[in-house]
C-alpha cells in the first residue's frame, strides 16, 4: 500500500487516518492546523518520507514522522505504518487524557436525569421563554 514517492499532504493525512475525509483533512490545513518541517502547508503540499509534520485535531496535539507515503486509505493497521509519532508527543496525549478524565473534562454532570417539570423549564430555556 505504500508507494515511497511523493503525494499530497490531504490525501496523507486521509490514508493515514487522522481524518475520515479528504474535505476535513483539507479545511484542517487550510485553517493552520497542519504544521509541515515547521512551516505553514497548503493542501497540495507534496509529502515524502522523512517529513515532519506537526498535526492539531480538536484538543490532541500529535508530532510525527512520516515513514511511508500512500494515497489509498486502508485498514488502520496499515495506516499506523505510515508514520511513527514521537515519544514526547504520545506521552503528552496520555498526560492530557489523563487530566481530562481526573477532572471530569470541566463538565459537572446532575446526579439524576431531569423530571418531566424540569424538562418542560429546559425546553423553555432553550427555545428562548416560550
Amino acid at each position: 500500500m505504500a508507494d515511497d514517492g511523493e503525494v499530497r499532504l490531504d490525501v496523507w493525512l486521509w490514508a493515514a487516518r487522522f481524518f475520515k475525509t479528504r474535505s476535513l483533512a483539507r479545511q484542517a490545513v487550510e485553517g493552520g492546523k497542519i504544521e509541515v518541517n515547521e512551516a505553514a502547508a497548503k493542501p497540495a503540499r507534496a509529502i515524502r518520507a522523512g517529513d515532519r509534520l506537526r498535526i492539531s485535531r480538536g484538543i490532541e496535539r500529535f508530532s510525527v514522522l512520516v515513514k511511508a507515503t500512500s494515497a489509498t486509505r486502508g485498514p488502520a493497521v496499515v495506516a499506523q505504518t505510515l508514520y511513527e509519532e514521537s515519544a514526547a508527543s504520545l506521552a503528552a496525549r496520555e498526560h492530557e487524557r489523563e487530566m481530562r478524565r481526573l477532572t471530569g473534562a470541566g463538565l459537572d454532570h446532575p446526579p439524576h436525569r431531569p423530571d418531566k417539570h424540569s424538562r418542560k423549564l429546559l425546553r423553555g430555556f432553550k427555545e428562548g421563554g416560550r
